[in-house]
């Protein structure tokens, strides 16, 4: 069971934070007020849903079970639904808050996030420009933006002092957010994510890439297919990247689509790869533990060194992993990680 929370990030963007775990005995799944949005299709079909849209009339309003692993709907302008009440917890249970890498979404941690949640109050933020969370065509997709949001997600939530768990650009975030914000954060998991510079190069090599996707694909299997199978961008295929991709395309009329804009994935990233950011990470006061995939795009050696970096910095990995370790190896990367976690609990008991 996942609930869906209503999160304001910076500068009003609205996004959805996802809290996993069973809901207490005898609650009923929440139904909300349902936010498709014509603005989420290709722009020929929302071209077409305007012109038979009568003017001036409101839609009929219905109610939908939150599921977060649904195609990407957010809310479109003038149609505003009231936020979902504040997820309840006690102040004895710590908060985990986890961010995603780009292009993914908070349902690529809903294994992580169900096991955390016997021990933890685990909440996953869809960020902006992805999963379902809001989108807007002129929006910031800075550093600043999304560390922003992460912020206002662990004080809107109450979640504080909180664990945060950030994959790829999620754990630059994360560790951004914790150098500038200690009192937010009692602990870090960063995983499979560099701290030095990727360069031009690489930015220019991501935009090819994009180029290069068969979009629309004609089924959900083309899409495990091509990012499993087939990529040439890719070394090794993997069917755990098919499934990964899978869970973040929307079905249009003319086939399915990536939830994300290309160009705002581009854009989020290239306000990172140009730059190194092993100054922050020195700046991170709370424990930390660095975990990467044997296979994954963090190689050993910066690894430790970005251990020896933190002030409290530990180091983990997974064999026989990848670059989606928590994806690829739900077993390997809860045995990882298990240890760091009992040191926080009993940092905080202690």
């Amino acid at each position: 069971m996942a609930r869906r929370i209503e999160v304001t990030g910076a500068g009003g963007v609205r996004l959805a934070a996802w809290e996993f775990g069973d809901p207490p005995k005898g609650e009923p799944a929440r139904l909300v007020p349902d936010q498709s949005a014509p603005r989420d299709r290709p722009r020929r079909d929302r071209r077409l849903a305007a012109a038979q849209e009568p003017r001036g009339v409101p839609p009929e309003p219905c109610l939908r079970v939150i599921d977060p692993n649904a195609p990407a709907q957010p809310a479109p302008a003038g149609r505003e639904t009231a936020p979902a009440p504040p997820a309840t917890g006690t102040p004895d249970t710590p908060g985990v808050l986890l961010l995603h890498g780009l292009m993914g979404r908070a349902s690529h941690w809903a294994s992580t996030a169900r096991w955390l949640s016997a021990r933890f109050r685990a909440v996953a933020l869809d960020q902006r420009g992805h999963g379902q969370s809001e989108k807007p065509a002129d929006g910031a997709y800075t550093r600043e933006a999304y560390i922003a949001d992460a912020e206002a997600a662990i004080e809107q939530l109450g979640l504080g002092p909180a664990l945060l768990v950030g994959h790829a650009m999620g754990a630059l975030t994360a560790w951004q957010l914790a150098a500038r914000r200690p009192d937010l954060v009692s602990g870090l998991i960063i995983l499979d994510m560099r701290a030095s510079a990727l360069g031009a190069a690489s930015q220019r090599e991501w935009a090819d890439w994009f180029r290069a996707w068969p979009v629309p694909f004609a089924t959900l299997a083309d899409v495990r297919k091509w990012f499993g199978e087939d990529d040439p961008w890719v070394e090794r295929p993997h069917r755990a990247r098919g499934e990964f991709y899978a869970e973040v395309m929307r079905e249009a009329q003319d086939g399915w689509y990536p939830v994300f804009d290309p160009e705002q994935m581009l854009t989020s990233r290239e306000a990172w790869v140009l730059d190194a950011h092993w100054e922050e990470l020195a700046q991170v006061r709370c424990p930390s533990l660095v975990v990467r995939g044997l296979d994954g795009e963090l190689g050993r050696a910066e690894a430790q060194e970005m251990v020896r970096v933190l002030p409290r910095g530990q180091y983990a990995e997974v064999a026989d992993a990848g670059h989606l370790v928590h994806y690829d190896r739900p077993e390997g990367w809860r045995a990882a990680i298990e240890p760091f976690l009992a040191q926080v609990l009993t940092d905080r008991t202690g």
